[in-house]
């Protein structure tokens, strides 16, 4: 009976969805007026699982018409795929934010252990790029997780509630057959890959805006020149090639920037963000430089200063005074709005492409 309700109000959801993006489409001027009927769709949906303060916030973001986050998300009804759309609002939003959210509370209180919101998947340990200080290099590059234990761990983690699985490496697009296939089978999970990019092509946005529920984190360190010296000659122009194409196809990406002692004022500087927001990026992840094995990089890594400023530097990133129109986060530096570090359990649990947990 529980899983017959579960479907009914998918479906339901997907109809309101559909609805509200005709209505958008028919009358962009009252664009205000369904995305407040999405609003009250999701508070009736959910109910407690979120803070009434959260759906208040959300109104009243809608309603200020000159607010940055209000123009980001006209600009994302304006530009991308409306099949995007209503895949990432059923599976991030109503899957993995509602229905698993549920279960996974529900599960933890069942098995009395904690169980993670969503799943970090190495497909493989291969790349075909040799990136400078690497710490995935380090795992060798013939380790592979098959197609078979890929749906295992994804079925297996529908049953506690995680709908959230997200890919790195290696470099997980050495697999894009075998992603773009778990999406199919798995269309009522939201996927995300971490990838370097140059595998992106006219056949694989293709592929991405037919199944609708994955979306992409480019690896990008700066202007050309600071990110071809750890990256290789001509990945820059790859990567911006990359983005062109996923914004033409209508789809969800942003960039995975790895910050250095020597690119980290680059890649948080007005012009850089500047240039990736035009190219389509809505989001972006900032990490600090790890050094990771015996001949490790030492010198990369940030000082302690750098660190700091990058603390205040990602929160002006995002205000909504004087910010840019992207969402920024820092893995390390954000870890107080998720209680501690999001790599501790608590989130997410990682396995690696020899199965290692």
């Amino acid at each position: 009976m529980g899983e017959l309700s579960h479907k009914a109000e998918r479906a339901a959801f997907g109809f309101a969805i559909d609805k509200t993006l005709q209505y958008m489409n028919k009358d962009p001027e009252n664009r205000d007026k369904a995305l407040l009927k999405l609003v009250d769709l999701s508070e009736n949906f959910m109910g407690d699982v979120y803070q009434k303060e959260s759906y208040d916030g959300a109104r009243a973001l809608i309603q200020d018409h000159d607010a940055k986050w209000t123009k980001y998300f006209h600009r994302l009804l304006e530009e991308l795929d409306p099949h995007v759309i209503k895949m990432t609002a059923l599976d991030l939003g109503f899957e993995a934010a509602f229905h698993g959210t549920k279960m996974i509370r529900q599960k933890r209180r069942e098995h009395r252990c904690n169980i993670p919101w969503l799943i970090l998947l190495d497909p493989t340990s291969a790349c075909n790029l040799h990136c400078t200080g690497c710490w995935a290099a380090e795992y060798g590059h013939k380790l592979n997780l098959s197609f078979e234990d890929l749906d295992s761990i994804i079925t297996q983690g529908k049953e506690l509630g995680i709908y959230f699985y997200m890919y790195t490496g290696g470099e997980p697009l050495v697999r894009k057959a075998d992603i773009i296939r778990l999406c199919e089978k798995h269309n009522d999970c939201a996927f995300h890959a971490f990838t370097n990019g140059t595998l992106v092509d006219e056949a694989f946005c293709q592929e991405m805006k037919r199944v609708g529920n994955l979306s992409l984190s480019l690896s990008l360190e700066g202007f050309e020149d600071a990110n071809d010296s750890r990256r290789g000659e001509g990945i820059f122009e790859k990567v911006l090639a990359a983005m062109d194409l996923l914004k033409a196809h209508g789809q969800i990406f942003g960039t995975s920037i790895c910050y250095t002692r020597y690119n980290l004022e680059t890649v948080t500087s007005d012009e850089f963000l500047d240039l990736i927001i035009e190219k389509g990026c809505r989001f972006t992840w900032y990490f600090h430089y790890m050094p990771v094995g015996n001949e490790a990089a030492v010198e990369l890594m940030p000082t302690r200063e750098q660190r700091e400023y990058m603390y205040h530097r990602v929160r002006e990133i995002r205000g909504n005074e004087g910010g840019k129109p992207i969402f920024a986060m820092d893995f390390q530096n954000d870890g107080e709005f998720v209680g501690g570090c999001i790599a501790g359990g608590r989130n997410y649990c990682h396995i690696n492409a020899n199965g290692d947990m």
